[in-house]
């Protein structure tokens, strides 16, 4: 199965978790975009979604799905995103699209977050895809600096602002041992909007594409 195909059959996996009467958060990148198309088969159950990224925003409306804002929708039952890296243990790395932070809000505000994902993801240690930090513009600079002394090598990404106004610098070289400490430490510096280690609040399920089908993943 090719990778573009294992994206496919995971995203349409994450079908199964969708029950009537759901409004349900939606991620943004490749996976999450073979997501919403797959909506489209059962977009009747739905009362709406709420978007990551305006993005997503543009593509659930072109399926006529209703895209609400989640400070009228309140929690919501199901997240359903992609990821960058996803290591057994759920935790991910996001952001290669830009949408983290708005990605890390509507999964905070979810029950249940499911991670869709083709099997070259799929990581013993986070850390080899560069880590995306969503910054303020007049802290980039000094941020550089704070993740050269963490051993990162930081790296404007070049002409692209966020959907929030703000920058993403992008962190080569992590070798992520433990996620959840170093997610915190990353958001303690000052100027940081949010970093794309999801780990605090990780994934609750994976599906991960592979050669021989769709693994579901969890953590007992």
């Amino acid at each position: 199965m090719k990778r573009e195909d294992q994206k496919k059959a995971a995203a349409e996996a994450a079908l199964e978790f969708i029950e009537w009467d759901m409004v349900i958060g939606v991620g943004t990148g490749s996976t999450a975009d073979y997501f919403i198309d797959s909506l489209v088969k059962v977009k009747n159950k739905l009362d709406g979604a709420v978007a990551s990224s305006v993005n997503t925003a543009e593509r659930l409306k072109r399926h006529n799905i209703p895209v609400l804002e989640l400070t009228d929708t309140g929690d919501l039952p199901l997240y359903v995103d992609g990821a960058d890296e996803a290591t057994r243990h759920l935790h991910l790395i996001k952001g290669g699209g830009g949408a983290l932070t708005r990605e890390k809000i509507v999964a905070a505000a979810s029950e249940k977050f499911i991670c869709i994902a083709d099997e070259s993801k799929l990581v013993d240690v986070l850390g080899t895809f560069p880590l995306p930090i969503e910054v303020i513009p007049m802290a980039r600079s000094f941020i550089g600096r704070q993740l050269v002394k963490l051993g990162g090598q930081p790296e404007l990404r070049a002409s692209f602002t966020t959907d929030n106004g703000n920058l993403i610098i992008d962190v080569h070289n992590l070798s992520i041992i433990n996620p959840v400490e170093l997610e915190e430490s990353l958001d303690h510096i000052a100027g940081v909007v949010t970093n794309g280690i999801f780990a605090r609040r990780s994934a609750d399920v994976l599906l991960l594409g592979t050669e021989s089908g769709v693994e579901e993943i969890t953590v007992s």
